[in-house]
């Protein structure tokens, strides 16, 4: 191997030597295969028996490593007790990435395969491969993320096309109605082409031909609008914010911006995002039930099983993840691609409800309309019928077969137009309509729905269960006291206290965190991260006490953690020193229940003391006063354990019950956190809309009660009545009617677990009581689901805590759940609104056809009339009444009860009083229409049609308003609603005047004009005497059935 060339040669035992003492640097040997090809498979061989942790990482790469070499620092140690795992820091240049064979990655994951992740090197040799720092993350720039992207794919799946407009066309083909009278449209058609030519002919069946695809076409429109509004929402609601790990800075991005070689950061609650394999962490506890079926938790490390799944949730614990395989080479990736998310699927009680009310109010129709083609055809075929020359139709035999046909499909025709306008199909439309605007608002006001059916319970809601912090609070922590045996240290304490016990503060404060610190950037502040107490807590030791967290990481090692626990409300840690190997226990939670575990407390000198009993009262009174300043307390206290102890405990089983009695309390800190700007007046607002506040807290008793009478739940500076405040254990303990009898009173519920929200919801439920409840960790997860309506956080909140509610609040701020109730409540009325103004249209048109059919053997208005009724009223009536914005108005209303009928008896008294007015107008029309007008019967025809519409255009303004008597109040505000009424009637005047043939009518002077809109300007009046009368509480149903 010899050359004369100097740089053909190299000292490889030089160069291994030096890269082993130089731990933190890294070189490489780049493209010395194509010259010196022998000398680079030997240092292959060297490498791997000098170190087997990048042993083989040529066996997850696609082409022989024949371009560059590198070679990696020695690492540390391979894996502490604390499973973490590293190699040396640095950034790493990339041409491994290149030949990263995807497939096998994802295999191996797949299959949980720990012989081949060996076989690949283990997690230190992916980590090297995937170009991964694991202190640092991979780099935060578009490039290395655009490449990764590229070669590995985004994190995002392939789902079905949604429904185009074609789906919804044909969807609205299938309605019974319809074909019926496309088939009466055909018929009519072809027969009047052959009575009277194409010319002319076809002018009634193509009339109805027209108006059925233009009923169908605004329907298949509306549908497919709130398709792509859903699909909207799904996007919004699926793109989850994921803790990253890039250039040494935790940082917040999108799920599908998450690539392989990423390392992210997973908490008690958080969906797994991708495919990955544990890195580092403590107690890490993962649900595959969304996987596997299998609700049993399964435990995740680095020794047995480091396999994550993408779709799993964290039950327990926290970790590092280094993402292997992201989007479709996920299983959850392909299972979701194959699964379709339709909007359409999902039916709301109140849709429900108006399906069972269109199903009865149908039936009627149908009667009806049976009644009428009954009456006509006796009628035609008894010779009681003319045509338009006054001659009789029918003649017996002397009558044209073709003739004959025509009359009796007309007929057919108009009975059938009859059930169109008398099934009130726009109700379920105008849910929907009323629904996607709202989801679509609702939004814009910081609240997502997920459930649709959560929008319209929200209005009937009778009790809201809140949390405390974040919701109430602003959730910007900061230490402000902090108490150090039974001293107050004020401020500038850091030089005051011994050095060995501002390091046990620093044990207890640093390595019992599931928060982090970022380092500094050229000397700026340091960069806190994790739940707001936890970075509260680390800015204080920081800032305050001189933490160093790089320091403190390298001078101990993590035995054992166990992490926070809402029923405990605690967290602990033991860490072994490696300058003394003495190891130390730390616990850190809320204060009493410290409290209760310690038997010693240290002095600001170091100087160690027994807790007698008085001790404990005055450490007890300490604590209340911070409590009673709203300031959430936490104690921090620590236990050397002795070595003989350690020597009997050598089972790992044994090592990791860390020890929770005869400890020595650290001291105390108490947090602020403001209560929110807006909390107390939206607190205000449910309470004047007759909705009852609950505050479920984790805090104790002192701190609960000061922040609700802060924020007005409790009244202040007054004696609280007994059972306003319990704690958790002690409603837990009542019996069943005590709860029951007692659920009511409560206001505040402290030191509350998991459990007994749930209990208190299940209560509330018991009572009748529509309930409401905010939450956002993953055990508030039971109390979402059972509540009628969950309320999560979208900041602070779980994906658990969101999947299993209702709506997400975006900003978890509490004035947005009065904003929640407000359009609940908005969504309720205007569907009563639209039900009342429908149900005047069907009630009138049916009496007026059906009286006119018996009597006079005709209708006055054509089936081409009538579906442009039908028009008006199902869409654009639906439209302008369904896009209502909610009003303060509703405020003032006690919630609607669960069982209390859609059409409420002030309904009826509206709806009748107009329905009989057009009823009276347009029969005196029918039957002395002529002589009062001195017109011919297509003019008096036109003139009852058009009467009609402009009743209904007049009528939709009364609709706006159910008991107020003045129905213009902010209409300004609604321009979509002028608008619809304003392009209804100018359609109304082309039909009229324009599309003779078309329409059946005739045109009208400017006086016929006038008195058709002077006439149905008088709805206005009538409507509003009518609010004049009162009516009874009883349902007007319950007279009728008996």
């Amino acid at each position: 191997m010899a050359s004369n060339n100097p740089h053909s040669h190299f000292d490889y035992a030089t160069l291994i030597t030096a890269t082993l003492t130089k731990a933190h640097k890294r070189w490489r040997v780049a493209y010395i295969s194509i010259i010196f090809s022998n000398a680079m498979l030997s240092l292959a061989k060297e490498i791997k028996s000098k170190k087997k942790t990048y042993h083989q990482i040529s066996r997850i790469l696609t082409s022989p490593p024949h371009t560059v070499v590198k070679i990696g620092t020695t690492i540390e140690s391979h894996l502490h007790s604390s499973e973490k795992v590293g190699v040396e820091k640095g950034n790493v240049s990339g041409s491994c990435l290149l030949g990263i064979d995807q497939t096998k990655l994802t295999e191996m994951v797949r299959n949980k395969n720990l012989e081949e992740l060996r076989e690949f090197g283990g997690i230190n040799g992916l980590l090297l491969a995937l170009e991964t720092d694991p202190e640092n993350g991979i780099h935060y720039n578009d490039q290395d993320v655009g490449r990764r992207k590229a070669m590995f794919g985004s994190n995002t799946y392939q789902k079905p096309p949604p429904k185009g407009l074609i789906y919804f066309i044909i969807e609205a083909f299938k309605d019974t109605t319809i074909l019926i009278l496309l088939a009466c449209a055909a018929l009519s058609l072809a027969f009047g082409i052959r009575e009277h030519g194409l010319q002319e002919g076809w002018y009634e069946g193509g009339s109805i031909f027209v108006a059925v695809f233009l009923v169908i076409a605004v329907s298949a429109a509306s549908n497919f609008r709130q398709e792509r509004q859903f699909d909207k929402l799904s996007k919004i609601s699926n793109n989850i914010k994921i803790e990253v790990l890039r250039e040494g800075r935790r940082q917040k991005v999108s799920i599908f911006d998450i690539v392989v070689g990423d390392i992210v950061c997973l908490t008690t609650g958080d969906q797994i995002p991708a495919d990955g394999l544990f890195l580092d962490g403590h107690s890490l506890q993962v649900d595959e039930s969304s996987m596997t079926g299998e609700s049993d938790q399964l435990e995740v490390n680095a020794l047995h099983n480091p396999f994550l799944f993408s779709g799993s949730k964290v039950a327990d614990g926290y970790a590092q993840m280094l993402v292997i395989s992201v989007g479709m080479n996920t299983a959850w990736g392909e299972m979701m691609s194959s699964i379709t998310r339709s909007s359409t699927d999902e039916q709301t009680p109140l849709q429900a409800r108006l399906n069972k009310l269109t199903s009865s109010i149908g039936k009627v129709g149908l009667a009806v309309a049976f009644l009428v083609l009954a009456v006509m055809l006796i009628r035609y075929f008894t010779g009681n019928t003319e045509d338009e020359n006054g001659n009789r139709e029918y003649n017996g035999s002397d009558r044209d077969v073709n003739d004959v046909f025509n009359s009796v499909l007309r007929i057919f025709a108009a009975a059938v137009t009859i059930v169109v306008v008398a099934i009130p199909e726009g109700l379920p439309l105008a849910v929907t309509l009323t629904l996607a605007y709202s989801m679509k608002r609702m939004m814009a006001d910081q609240a997502m729905v997920r459930k649709l059916s959560a929008c319209e319970t929200m209005g009937s809601a009778n009790v809201i269960c809140t949390d405390k912090t974040g919701t109430l609070t602003l959730n910007q922590m900061t230490v402000t006291k902090f108490w150090l045996g039974q001293e107050d240290m004020g401020e500038h304490y850091s030089d005051i206290i011994s050095s060995e016990l501002l390091e046990l503060f620093h044990q207890g404060v640093g390595l019992n965190t599931t928060g982090s610190i970022s380092k500094k950037v050229s000397g700026s502040m340091p960069e806190f991260s994790g739940s707001a107490t936890e970075k509260a807590i680390l800015s204080w030791a920081v800032l305050e006490l001189g933490m160093d967290m790089e320091k403190l990481k390298q001078s101990s090692t993590i035995l054992h953690v166990e992490t926070f626990n809402s029923e405990k409300k605690r967290s602990g840690v033991s860490v072994q020193k490696r300058a003394d190997n003495t190891v130390h226990v730390h616990w850190k939670g809320a204060a009493e229940m410290v409290l209760a575990m310690c038997s010693y407390y240290y002095k600001s000198n170091g100087e160690m003391k027994t807790i007698n009993e008085d001790e404990r009262a005055q450490f007890e009174k300490i604590i209340e006063g911070m409590a009673a300043s709203s300031l959430r307390c936490i104690a921090f206290a620590h236990k050397e354990i002795p070595e003989d102890e350690m020597k009997d405990n050598q089972d790992a089983e044994t090592r990791q019950n860390l020890k929770e009695d005869g400890l020595t309390l650290l001291g105390l800190v108490g947090i602020k956190d403001p209560c929110r700007p807006g909390a107390k007046a939206a607190i205000q607002v449910c309470r004047a809309a007759g909705v009852d506040i609950k505050m479920v807290t984790g805090d104790n008793v002192f701190t609960a009660k000061a922040i609700a009478a802060e924020c007005g739940i409790l009244e202040p500076d007054q004696q609280v009545n007994k059972g306003e405040v319990v704690e958790g254990i002690e409603f837990r303990n009542y019996t069943l009617e005590e709860r029951m009898e007692k659920v009511g009173r409560i206001r505040v519920m402290a030191r509350s677990s998991p459990f007994d929200k749930l209990l208190m919801v299940q209560c509330l439920k018991q009572k009748g009581l529509v309930v409401a409840v905010t939450g956002d960790g993953t055990n508030d997860a039971p109390a979402l689901k059972e509540a009628d309506i969950g309320l999560s956080m979208g900041i602070q909140g779980t994906e658990v805590a969101k999947e299993s509610s209702d709506i997400v609040i975006l900003d978890d701020d509490f004035s947005s759940v009065a904003t929640i109730l407000r359009w609940g409540r908005c969504v309720y009325n205007n569907i009563q609104k639209f039900i009342q103004f429908q149900l005047t249209v069907n009630v009138a048109a049916l009496v007026i056809n059906f009286i006119a059919a018996v009597s006079a053997g005709e209708v006055p208005l054509t089936a081409v009339q009538l579906l442009w009724v039908n028009l008006i009223m199902d869409t654009l009536g639906a439209l302008a009444l369904a896009t209502e914005r909610p009003t303060d108005e509703l405020m003032h209303r006690p919630p609607v009860g669960r069982t209390e009928p859609l059409i409420t008896n002030i309904m009826w008294r509206n709806l009748l009083a107009q329905a009989l007015y057009q009823i009276a107008i347009l029969l005196t029309f029918q039957f002395k229409g002529r002589s009062i007008f001195n017109v011919n019967e297509k003019v008096k025809d036109t003139l009852i049609f058009n009467t009609f519409v402009l009743c209904q255009i007049f009528n939709e303004f009364n609709a706006r308003k159910l008991e107020k008597k003045n129905v213009f109040a902010g209409i300004h505000k609604n321009r979509l609603f002028l608008g619809i009424v304003g392009v209804t009637i100018i359609l109304q005047v082309v039909m009229v005047e324009f599309l003779k043939n078309f329409a059946g009518t005739e045109k009208l002077n400017w006086r016929q004009w006038v008195v058709c809109i002077a006439i149905a300007a008088l709805s206005w009046p009538i409507g509003w005497f009518v609010k004049f009368i009162p009516v009874t509480e009883k349902p007007f149903l319950s007279y009728l059935i008996r």
